[in-house]
Parts: C-alpha cells; sequence; structure tokens
C-alpha cells in the first residue's frame, strides 16, 4: 500500500526557545495555513507554541550537558571529572600530606665489656609504626616505620656518640636515628557485614581524607588495597630477619615478594570528601584460585567433551568468580584511615617536639631495674631539623584534567627503556635503594646468563656514609620482583653491577698577589668535592677536563691553573674498587671517557684523594 503520509520538511537545527518557536510558527504557516492564523503573543495556539518550545529547549540543555559530561576536557561535574579521571587511571588527590624527617634520640647507659665500655642495647627503645607526634600547633604528624635503636644500617643508620662521663669513663651513650612522619591522623570505623553482597561498597565521609591505612575483619584477615579487583597479586614486605632469610645483609630492611590474594578491595573518591571503598564479587564459601576461563567451567573438561565444544558459552559465566576478589560476609570490617595534610601542615623546624602516644614506646627487653629504665625511658626526644615540606590542598579539577591527560600516553606501563630506569630508582627505600642506574642492550660480547635477555640494567647502591657499593642479593632480587609488575610480556631484564672508577685529582695552581696561599688552596679543594659529589654523576658521564680548569679558574685568588692530574686508585685492601681503569689511553681531547661497559667516576675519598699545590709563576 502506498504511503500517502504528506512530505514534510523538519528543520533538526533548532537548539534554544526561540528558533524552536520560530520554526514551529513557520511550519504550522506553511503546512496549515488555513487550520490557524493567529499567531499574536496571547493567543491559545501560541502558548501551546510556547510551551512546545519551552520543552524542547530544556530538552536541548540536557543533551547538550550530558554530551559535554563525557569529554574530559569539558565535563563540569565534580563527580563526573573523578569518574572520568579513575577511567583513565589518574587517582584524584583530596589533600596532600607535608612530610618531615624526625630526628629521635634516648640515652642509654655503658656497661663493661672484656675491660671496654659500651653502650648496654639493653635499654634501647622501640617505637611502633604509626606512632604519632604533634607540633606545637598541635598538628599531628605519624611515622610510617618501626624505630629500633638497637639496630643499625645503612638504610636505617643509628648514631652514637658519648653523652655523660664519670670518672673518665662513659656513662651513658646517646643514640640518634632518623624517621620519616607525615601529616596525618588515623581514623578507625567499624562496618557490620551479614550476607556477602557482590560488589559491596562502603562510603567514607570526612574532609582531607589521604589513603585508607588498613582493613581487618573480625576474624583477624587482612583485606589487601589494590588497584583495580582484577589484580590478584599484590607486593608483600616482611621484615629481612634470619627467620625469613638466613643470609640477612641489612641493607635491605624488607624483602618484597609476591603474593596472591583473595580478600582485596579498591578505592576511589567520588568527590573531594567522599571515599568509595569497593570489595569483590565472589562468595567467600566459594572461591575459585584458577584464572577463568579455563578447561573446566567452558566445557572441554566435562563429561560430554567434544559434544559441546562448537556452543557459545557467555563471559558473564566467569564474571561471579574469585578471580575479582570475594566480598566479606558476617563479619565486622574495622577501617583505619589517615586524613590531615594540606597548607596548614607544613610546619617550622624544631616545631615537632612531643609524642602523643607513649604506649609506643617500649623497651626492646622485658624487666629492667626501675630506676635505670624510668630514667632512660624519660630521656626520649623527638624534633624535626627541617621544616615540613609538601603539604597542599586536594587537586582542583583542573588540575585533574591535566594530570589526567598526562598520565594517559604512559599508563603504568614500562614500555621504553628509560620506563625501566626510572621503575628501579623510585622501589621504595624499604626494599633497598637504588643510587644509579643505567639500562641498555646486551652486547654480542656480553656474558649472559640466558640467551633471551632483552634488557640489560646495571645498578649501584650507597654504604652509610654515601660512598657507592655493590647492591647485594636481597636488594636485586627485591627489584626485580618489583619491576615484574610493571614489565611487558615480553621483556626480559638482567639486573648487574656496574663497575667503580675510584680516582684521585692533583692539580697545581698560581696564586694573585697579596691573596693567601692555604685559603686559595682550601677554596680549591672544596670546589673540587662539590664537583666531585657523587649526587652529581651518572653512569657513563665523561670527564671533561676543560671544565675543571674553568672551575678552578673562577676560585677567588686564583691566577692561573697550571696542571691538573687525575690517576686512578684500585684496590680493596686499600678501601677502592678492586678494577683498575687506564686513565691515560681513556684521555683524548682532554676529556676522560668511561669503559665501554656501564661504570662511573668516583672520588671515594675526597680529604686525601683531592690534592692541590701552589707553585711559583
Amino acid at each position: 500500500m502506498a504511503d500517502t503520509t504528506p512530505k514534510r520538511n523538519i528543520n533538526y537545527l533548532s537548539r534554544d526557545f526561540s528558533s524552536f518557536r520560530k520554526n514551529l510558527i513557520d511550519f504550522s504557516q506553511i503546512y496549515f495555513p488555513n487550520t490557524y492564523t493567529d499567531f499574536s503573543p496571547e493567543s491559545p495556539g501560541m502558548m501551546f507554541i510556547e510551551q512546545t518550545s519551552y520543552v524542547g529547549d530544556i530538552l536541548s540543555f540536557y543533551l547538550d550537558n550530558q554530551f559535554q559530561e563525557t569529554f574530559l576536557q569539558y565535563a563540569r561535574q565534580t563527580n563526573n571529572i573523578y569518574d572520568l579521571a579513575y577511567m583513565f587511571g589518574y587517582k584524584p588527590k583530596t589533600s596532600t600530606a607535608s612530610q618531615v624527617s624526625l630526628t629521635v634520640s634516648q640515652l642509654i647507659p655503658s656497661k663493661l665489656i672484656s675491660g671496654e665500655y659500651v653502650p648496654d642495647y639493653d635499654y634501647a627503645l622501640n617505637i611502633k609504626a604509626n606512632s604519632s607526634f604533634n607540633s606545637s600547633d598541635g598538628i599531628e604528624f605519624i611515622t610510617q616505620d618501626v624505630v629500633d635503636f638497637s639496630i643499625s644500617s645503612s638504610q636505617d643508620p643509628t648514631l652514637v656518640s658519648i653523652s655523660q662521663i664519670l670518672n673518665n669513663n662513659p656513662q651513658y651513650y646517646l643514640l640518634e636515628k632518623k624517621v620519616k612522619a607525615i601529616s596525618s591522623k588515623i581514623n578507625t570505623t567499624t562496618v557490620s557485614v551479614n550476607n556477602p553482597t557482590p560488589f559491596y561498597t562502603i562510603n567514607i565521609t570526612s574532609p582531607d581524607i589521604l589513603k585508607v591505612l588498613d582493613i581487618i575483619d573480625s576474624d583477624g584477615n587482612k583485606w589487601y588495597e589494590v588497584d583495580h579487583l582484577g589484580q590478584e597479586m599484590v607486593l608483600d614486605s616482611v621484615k629481612n630477619t634470619n627467620i625469613n632469610n638466613p643470609n640477612t645483609e641489612l641493607d635491605v630492611p624488607y624483602l618484597l615478594r609476591l603474593k596472591k590474594v583473595e580478600r582485596r578491595f579498591s578505592t576511589k573518591f567520588t568527590s573531594k570528601n567522599n571515599l568509595q571503598i569497593q570489595f569483590g564479587v565472589g562468595s567467600p564459601n566459594n572461591t575459585t584460585e584458577e584464572i577463568t576461563p579455563n578447561p573446566n567451567n567452558v566445557g572441554i573438561g566435562l563429561p560430554f567433551k567434544q559434544d559441546k565444544l562448537t556452543s557459545a558459552y557467555s563471559p558473564v559465566n566467569f564474571l561471579y568468580t574469585g578471580t575479582y576478589g570475594i566480598a566479606p560476609s558476617n563479619t565486622t570490617l574495622t577501617i583505619r584511615y589517615l586524613t590531615g595534610g594540606g597548607l596548614r601542615s607544613n610546619v617550622p623546624a624544631n616545631d615537632i617536639v612531643t609524642i602523643s602516644n607513649k604506649d609506643n614506646l617500649k623497651f626492646n627487653q622485658p624487666n629492667l631495674p626501675g630506676f635505670t629504665a624510668d630514667y632512660v625511658f624519660n630521656t626520649f626526644s623527638v624534633y624535626n631539623e627541617s621544616p615540613s615540606s609538601g603539604g597542599k590542598g586536594g587537586d582542583t579539577l583542573e588540575e585533574i584534567r591535566q594530570n589526567t591527560l598526562a598520565l594517559i600516553n604512559s599508563q603504568k606501563r614500562s614500555v621504553t627503556a628509560n620506563d625501566y630506569l626510572i621503575r628501579a630508582l623510585s622501589m621504595p627505600s624499604d626494599y633497598g635503594s637504588i643510587s644509579k642506574a643505567y639500562i641498555e642492550q646486551p652486547k654480542l660480547t656480553d656474558n649472559q646468563v640466558s640467551t633471551i635477555e632483552t634488557l640489560n640494567l646495571f645498578i649501584l647502591s650507597q654504604d652509610n656514609e654515601g660512598k657507592l657499593s655493590y647492591s647485594n642479593s636481597e636488594l636485586k632480587n627485591n627489584l626485580r620482583t618489583y619491576l615484574s609488575q610493571y614489565r611487558m610480556i615480553g621483556d626480559n631484564i638482567e639486573i648487574r653491577d656496574a663497575f667503580i672508577i675510584n680516582i684521585r685529582v692533583k692539580f697545581e695552581i698560581i696564586v694573585l698577589p697579596n691573596f693567601n696561599n692555604s685559603e686559595t688552596l682550601l677554596l680549591c679543594i672544596e670546589s673540587l668535592k662539590n664537583y666531585f659529589s657523587i649526587d652529581k654523576w651518572q653512569l657513563n658521564q665523561p670527564i671533561f677536563i676543560r671544565d675543571i680548569y674553568i672551575l678552578l679558574d673562577k676560585v677567588k685568588g686564583v691566577q692561573t691553573v697550571k696542571n691538573i692530574y687525575i690517576t686512578n686508585q684500585a684496590g680493596s685492601k686499600l678501601g677502592y674498587s678492586k678494577y683498575s681503569y687506564d686513565i691515560e689511553g681513556a684521555t683524548q681531547n682532554l676529556v676522560i671517557y668511561p669503559s665501554l661497559d656501564p661504570s662511573i667516576f668516583e672520588v671515594k675519598y675526597p680529604d686525601i684523594d683531592i690534592k692541590g699545590k701552589v707553585v711559583p709563576l
């Protein structure tokens, strides 16, 4: 049957009240010229036309607004901007805590051993992690690590000095340690959960929320925070002790291990004052540790076997499993979270002087003599040598936009060699500290451990005096485990020691008239110490002798730099690197080049390896 409906010319470009009104009037005049002719503002027909235009304008507004809110660059609603940021992998900050290094100290008595007075570490104190310290204005800071005065390592040194002398013998020693703290307060809330609910969520409402510290259920189980619920492996740290590792090396306080967890949760901010915690979907009574899908739950492993190989299975079948973690049930969750930060948390030096929870301060050894123990306990003190810094308010909406756009390209994956380099240098110091790192593709001449390495990562550490040292096996294992979370599936990395080339620098200068020779020499030596400070040198960095000439020429009192000699210092018995290096052969056009193998030049003992001499004109 033929379509007899009249064809109408409809204008789809109307967007606002005025255009809708005009187009409706034009439409009526063109297609209904004799039906209605009164388009005066007071007519009933205009009432309906304007009401329709009003509805069209409202619908256009909401349509435009909804479309705008799907673009991060143009979204204006706070919850949409937060959701878009999380979709692209950026975690907005509602507050930023200031950080500070605290100096904690105590006195301990001496004891006589084999005719020699030594510190009695039975009286050494132990400060629990998450201990609270207060500034004079009441700003609360919490420590992130345990402080044990009886342990000293390159990563956590204990400075020991004589504090009191009796009859020309040490009576009390002063112990000092550094500990990092952040401006935050620990808050606790409890939530009772009955039957398991898929993707169970909890909302915490509070200003200046920093993060969730931990979640423990009433059965004592710990729930682990992950970036997304599909992440079942987490990095877990274990205290490096003889129990956990017979070959203990104290330069690595913690051992880093991968741990598969089913009790996990993810967090996201939905607004500046609301943090949402989401748990998994599976039932704790029916979980699976296998990655889905697998032959058993697809059908290949079922009794009918080949009969169902061509059947289609819905992906929903694999959603409700322990792969996304389990949901809590019939338990009470104790949630501890941190609040604080902001500009107000940037306190001046020497402003943090009290510990607020002395219950976290304990002796390592029990049943110590009362009088001495009380005296030692009361000698505990704390102060911040430098001001705390880094505290600021949360991300503004524009900062969330810009930070998210900057993150989109990387997405936390290590793709290039430099990505691995930055990731290695950013490994948390609890697992060992990497001081220098260099990465390259293997050379044909390399003595590879296997034939599949695609990258060689060369690393060095520092000892407790700040001098370069070779990384121990525990640190390398921690680094290997840490990088495995960001490694591309086809990348294989071999971690090796870089080479240390120790050098000695001698120079000869002519001093200007009326200047003191000794003072000018000292200024030159200090300039060279600063120039060769190991913090300023990287692997495979050459030495430009011309730069040293220019540096010494600028020293006040120097008329001319006559000669500069740089020689190699080697020999482990002398405290230097065991590797010798042909400095003369590596020098071309006043540039000393490092070896082909990744290496670094180091003036290990500046006080004896930088020497100068004043010579006559």
